[in-house]
């Protein structure tokens, strides 16, 4: 539903200037004219006793009025009363209550007169009356007692208070005592009963009176209310009669309706024209009669009507003497009716058909008053003469009393002056002041000069020329500055001189002239009009139906004026929207977010500008889940069935697709409810199968497409009979917990599936293979039973019986169990390692015989632990790793070895009692790798042309290092980098001094190590020469990218020197490329890693898809400039191809790369940390070390360096970097002490050495041991998890990524 409102401004300004034309023309305030009152207070004025009492009364006129009161009809004498001030140029006074003075001692009738020479005007009469709050009567309440079924009326009785007092009843927690058809309260402020029921019985019925005028609050006395059931009462008399006397109280009986109020069967009621009338019938009866109005011979007014208080009330606001006539209620319940007709008679005080209005006269001229009036009884007319009758007021030759007209006739100066008109009936009276002034004046425009009007188009005009002159001026209007006198149809020409253009047009646009003339002048005025395009909705809000949480946007474009700024407001059910952060204004639509029920409504747009306003609406439904159904109903109940009905509740604007039928077993599990079945949304009754001794109660639940209703109220209650068990227990398994014993377990019956009293088990059991009987023992409701006395691991038969009080179940079928399981008793032997690379090895052994593992084999763990670095020639602590390979696997993949390093490791058999004896250790050497990046790199000693370079040697050689390279070029403020320069250094050095360099030049070095194997991870670094001052004016040398070309580079390890080409360029990789594209698969996931040639800073992708699919590739973004990837959400068992590319690069990619990902095992391990000695062992390393870092710490603070310090940092070993578990980044670890972490985008420090970054500590340095399994082929599908001790990181990050294998160590 959509609805388009316009309003006009030039409408509103119509009204405007039409209500100016009712009254005559305003004097101006220069010239001589009598008084007018302009304000005064209400005729009949309520004040409030605590606070200063105003009688206002202002009123104009030239020269100034003076003010002069009357009090009760006499002078009111303000100077002799201190209490009373008069406001200084007015008329208004202040009553000084606040001060001592009493209210009570002025009230009475005030009337107010302005007078100047020219005459005298009066005010209303003001009756001054104090408001009054007074306290209840006090009164004895007896408590009342009721029989259930009877009516009652709690009188409230309130002080009579001026105004008076709402009514309103409330109990002692002051809460409002609720109110429906049956209890209500009247408009004399009784509560009435139609009938009691006994929770009506309570003894805080409290009556409130609350006065506004003093804004306090009387209580009435508690009412006591006690109702007797039927019930109650006949106990009560069996207790106090004999045998021979019970006759017992009659039930409670419906009883047809009783008018409470009004009484009778006629009443009258008079009320005012304009008034409210209400009109109230209250009845009593049971059932509680319904309320119904009619007028005799005539329909109740339209839109005036309005029903109250539950149809008790009738209102009819705005009443006239057409509503007069016979009103009936008619209280009907299904034993009866009763009615009651008020006859309703409306009188009316006097009211205005024709007010006098000022007169402005000049000399010689004629002119009337007209003072008329109407009323029921029609009102006498009356006039005054400046305040006094104008009967014996002094003669006028001018004037002529005519009835309600003054007629006057060549009136002069002397004519001026204030008439009073009367209209009195006994309802009230109407008093109007209108002046007869009588001037010679030429005309004068009051209307601005050069106005400028602005209109929408198609709408009315309306040009304004308010003037004045006497004798009064004619007006007459041009447009243009040499057009002629407008006349025609196209205008409207009103007596105040505006100029009404019916409909503008664009055309109309330009400037009027308004002239005006009597005989005594003539002046003319400008105004000019610009006509307005409107403002047009183009596209309006439309009817939106959603669901509940979900989004809905209504669009309201509009098209306007470019010179009108347009102002957009949204409303929901015309007030404003919500404060709600969901509700969001866009500059074209209202978007809303996550609706909810409370969300449905009229959406409204609307656009206003200065000159127009147009609105478009439009309703969103909500549509939501069904309401719960109701009357369940269960008929043909039979022992193992019952048909279950129901009635649906309200849809909610979604069709109910299906309903759910659940049900209660109120015998075993009460309160619980289950799943029973569910039927089409159609369906409104179902048969329903039982179990025996089951107490049913079910419910139904309502679907639709939003979701489900509340579930209904709960059926009635249906026990089924007793019978023997339909089934057994399920999950019938037999496993040891100790070598000779059998643990057999069972899921129970539930309560439901006892089908009877006194459920047990019989369990039986026998030897498998062996011929022997059946050992059987009948158990209690439990769900286990332990066999002792068993032999190691021996497979046996079990079944397990249900039966109760009624017999037994059927036979159970047979399950195989087997006793407990032992440790293995022998280790794997010819274990042999074959190493593959340098991180990587592969494990073989014979597998040991099935009887001595004694249990179900689980497979082998391989345990393995580094020995020593062969760089280093340092041993560490034996910190072992662990790998778990399933099943009757006989070799293995040892991933995440440390090149260049002595390892041993053993394999020992698993089965579900624990690990058996180890082998005897192996020893495998691991050959060497790429070295870490080097520790630091630090540039000091920065001159005019050198600088010095020093540096560490690399944290993990990973074998022995053979040379240094050093790569660097500078950097101009463009960030353009210059050519690159190249230097091998021998690895025994740790310090270069750089010579001949540019001045004020910035550097970037680029370093790292070399072994036999191939270069490690480079570390960068920044440096910039100093600037020579002295030769600021003549530059010796050209600064770099001067066009001039380098000077030469000398080194203090070599006497090479190196020219260099003297332009700057853009560097681009001669030959850019990815190679060595290596995987490392684990279950669900796999490590890609990579080598890059090319520019700095390139965008790399990954792509990948199963391997001889046709499928396109899929695509993952690498974050940053990283050289590895983790792919994740892998299929197990399944091989895959993969590629790498970087984005920019003319599509350039590597070539492909296959892998394949395997199953995988979580490790079990013997948990030891609940082994007495191990705990013990702890306790006393503990010790150790607390010992130890109390000796640390007051070495530190004396200033020297503990021995553990210096032995970690003299005999630093390699570890393998793990992966951050946040972002899949390779972390890197430094000393806390003395590497601290530069800040993301800082510089170096000053002394320009590179640190590590802290990193993330993974799984694979906290663990117990390390976890992992591999496929047959090798592949990776573990977890690590192992303790080790924190190294220094391997140097600066790097865009060259760590070897694919060292990868494997971050998988945890």
């Amino acid at each position: 539903m959509m609805k388009k409102k316009s309003i006009s401004a030039s409408k509103a300004s119509l009204v405007f200037f039409l209500c100016q034309m009712i009254s005559a023309l305003d004097v101006p305030l220069d010239l001589l004219q009598p008084p007018t009152i302009t304000q005064q207070s209400p005729k009949d004025y309520i004040v409030d006793p605590r606070e200063n009492i105003v009688i206002q009364c202002e009123a104009k006129g030239k020269p100034p009025p003076s003010f002069s009161w009357t009090r009760n009809g006499t002078h009111f004498d303000i100077d002799k009363d201190a209490q009373v001030t008069m406001k200084p140029n007015s008329g208004t006074l202040v009553i000084n209550i606040m001060n001592g003075g009493k209210a009570e001692a002025y009230e009475g009738v005030y009337q107010c007169t302005a007078r100047n020479e020219r005459g005298a005007a009066i005010s209303n009469n003001i009756v001054i009356r104090p408001s009054r709050s007074p306290l209840w009567t006090k009164e004895r309440l007896e408590p009342n007692h009721v029989r259930e079924g009877d009516s009652l009326v709690l009188h409230c009785r309130p002080p009579v208070g001026l105004p008076p007092p709402i009514i309103f009843w409330m109990d002692n927690a002051f809460q409002r005592l609720p109110q429906s058809e049956r209890v209500s309260q009247g408009l004399n402020g009784d509560l009435y009963f139609s009938n009691v029921q006994p929770e009506d019985t309570r003894e805080d019925y409290i009556c409130y009176a609350r006065f506004n005028h003093t804004q306090t609050i009387q209580q009435k006395q508690p009412i006591s209310v006690k109702v007797f059931s039927m019930d109650s009462l006949n106990d009560t008399i069996a207790a106090n009669l004999s045998d021979t006397d019970i006759y017992g109280a009659k039930p409670v009986t419906e009883r047809q309706p009783v008018l409470l109020t009004p009484t009778g069967s006629t009443s009258t009621k008079v009320e005012l024209r304009g008034n409210v009338l209400l009109l109230e019938c209250i009845a009593a009866g049971l059932p509680t009669p319904v309320i119904r109005w009619i007028k005799e011979g005539g329909e109740l007014p339209a839109n005036r009507t309005f029903f109250e208080n539950f149809k008790k009330t009738l209102k009819i606001i705005d009443v006239s003497e057409a509503d007069s006539g016979n009103y009936k209620c008619i209280a009907r319940n299904i034993l009866g009716s009763a009615h009651h007709v008020i006859s309703v008679t409306v009188k009316a005080a006097p009211y205005w058909i024709t007010a006098p209005r000022n007169l402005v006269l000049s000399p010689g001229e004629d002119g009337t008053l007209i003072c008329r009036a109407n009323g029921n009884p029609k009102p006498d007319i009356s006039w005054l003469a400046n305040g006094v009758p104008i009967a014996i007021a002094p003669e006028d030759p001018s004037r002529k009393v005519d009835g309600d007209t003054i007629i006057f006739s060549h009136v002069q100066e002397r004519s001026s002056a204030v008439y009073q008109c009367n209209a009195s009936n006994e309802y009230g009276y109407l008093l109007a002041n209108a002046f007869v002034n009588v001037l010679a004046e030429p005309p004068r425009i009051l209307t601005t000069a050069n106005k400028l009007y602005q209109v929408i188009a198609d709408s009315p005009a309306l040009l304004d020329c308010a003037y004045f002159g006497s004798p009064k001026p004619e007006i007459e209007w041009f447009k243009g500055v040499k057009g002629s006198i407008l006349r025609g149809n196209e205008y409207i020409f009103h007596d105040n001189g505006t100029l009404e253009i019916p409909v503008a047009q664009k055309d109309s646009t330009g400037t009027y002239t308004c002239v005006a003339r009597n005989e005594l002048g003539k002046i003319q005025n400008e105004v000019h009009l610009e006509v307005k395009d409107p403002t047009m909705i183009i596209k309006q809000p439309e009817y939106k139906v959603i669901q509940r949480y979900g989004q809905v946007s209504f669009e309201c474009i509009i098209k306007h004026d470019s010179t009108l700024l347009p102002t957009v407001i949204w409303l929901k059910d015309n007030d404003a929207l919500p404060d709600d952060e969901r509700f969001l204004v866009g500059k074209d639509n209202l978007t809303i977010m996550n609706v909810t029920d409370k969300d449905d409504g009229t959406y409204t747009c609307i656009v206003n500008t200065t000159l127009d306003s147009v609105s478009a609406s439009a309703v969103l439904t909500v549509v939501a889940r069904p309401n719960p159904p109701f009357d369940l109903e269960l008929t043909g109940q039979l022992e193992r069935s019952v048909e279950l009905s129901w009635i649906p509740g309200d849809e909610n604007n979604s069709p109910i697709t299906n309903f759910v039928i659940e049900y209660e077993d109120g015998l075993h599990e009460p309160g619980v409810w289950h799943y029973q079945t569910e039927v089409p949304g159609t369906q409104t009754t179902v048969q329903l199968k039982l179990s025996p001794y089951v107490n049913y109660s079910f419910r139904v639940i309502a679907v639709n497409e939003i979701g489900r209703s509340q579930p209904s109220e709960p059926s009635e209650q249906y026990l089924t009979k007793s019978a023997n068990p339909d089934e057994n227990p399920s999950n019938v398994q037999g496993i040891g917990s100790e070598p000779d014993n059998l643990v057999i377990t069972w899921e129970s019956l539930k309560g439901f599936q006892s089908n009877g009293p006194g459920l047990q088990y019989k369990v039986s059991w026998r030897q498998k293979d062996v011929d022997d009987e059946w050992t059987s023992v009948i158990v209690a409701n439990v769900s286990k039973y332990i066999v002792s006395g068993t032999p190691t691991f021996v497979p046996y038969e079990i079944k397990v019986q249900a039966l109760n009080d009624l017999g037994y179940a059927p036979e159970p079928s047979e399950v195989i169990g087997h006793s407990g399981e032992d440790l293995p008793m022998v280790a794997p032997g010819n274990v042999q390692v074959h190493v593959i690379n340098s991180t990587l090895a592969k494990v073989h052994w014979d597998p040991v015989p099935l009887k001595t593992v004694r249990g179900h084999l689980q497979g082998y763990k391989v345990y393995y632990w580094k020995v020593q670095s062969l760089s280093r020639r340092s041993r560490r602590h034996v910190e072992k790793k662990i790998l778990t390979f399933k099943g009757n696997k006989t070799f293995g993949m040892l991933p995440g070895l440390e090149p260049y390093s002595s390892y041993k490791l053993n394999v020992r058999v698993v089965n579900g009692k624990g690990e058996g004896p180890a082998s005897p250790d192996k020893v495998f050497k691991t050959p060497e790798g790429v070295p870490s990046s080097p520790s630091f790199l630090k540039i000091t000693n920065p001159t005019l042309d050198s600088l010095t370079l020093e540096w560490g040697s690399p944290t993990h050689p990973n074998g022995v290092l053979i040379s240094y390279i050093l790569k660097f070029q500078p950097i101009n403020n463009t960030h353009e980098l210059g050519p690159l320069v190249e230097i091998r250094i021998p690895a025994n050095e740790s310090s270069l001094i750089l010579k001949n360099l540019n001045y004020s030049t910035r550097y970037k070095f680029y370093f790292n190590a070399q072994t036999s194997v191939g270069s490690g991870s480079q570390i960068t670094e920044e440096a910039v020469t100093i600037m020579d001052e002295g030769k600021m004016a003549g530059i010796l040398r050209p600064a770099v990218g001067a066009g001039t070309g380098y000077s030469e580079t000398l080194f203090a390890t070599s006497p090479v020197t190196h020219t260099v080409r003297p332009t700057f360029y853009k560097v681009q990789p001669l030959y850019p490329r990815i190679r060595n594209v290596t995987t490392a698969a684990a279950e669900t996931y796999a490590n890609i890693s990579w080598e890059y040639e090319g520019p700095d800073h390139a965008n790399f992708y990954v792509e990948y898809g199963v391997a001889g699919s046709k499928e396109d590739w899929k695509k993952e973004i690498v974050n940053g400039s990283r050289s590895f990837f983790v792919l994740k959400g892998l299929t197990p068992g399944t091989a895959y191809k993969v590629r790498v590319g970087a984005e920019g690069l003319s599509g350039f990619r590597s070539s492909e790369d296959v892998f394949e990902t395997g199953p995988a095992m979580a490790s079990r391990q013997v948990d030891i940390a609940t082994q007495g000695w191990f705990i013990g062992l702890m306790c006393a390393v503990a010790l150790l070390i607390l010992i130890l870092l109390i000796v640390c710490f007051i070495r530190r603070n004396k200033g020297g360096k503990y021995p553990v310090k210096e032995k970690e940092d003299a005999h630093a070993d390699p570890e393998i970097q793990p992966m951050k578990e946040d972002d899949g980044t390779f972390g890197e670890y430094s000393d806390a002490e003395d590497h601290k972490p530069l800040k993301k985008g800082s510089r170096t420090p000053s002394d320009r050495t590179v640190k590590k970054e802290d990193s993330d500590d993974s799984l694979v340095d906290y663990g117990e041991g390390v976890n992992g399994q591999f496929n047959e082929d090798g592949s990776f599908i573990g977890q690590y998890s192992g303790k080790k001790e924190k190294e220094p990181a391997e140097g600066n990050e790097s865009s060259e990524a760590p070897s694919p294998v060292n990868a494997m160590n971050s998988f945890v």
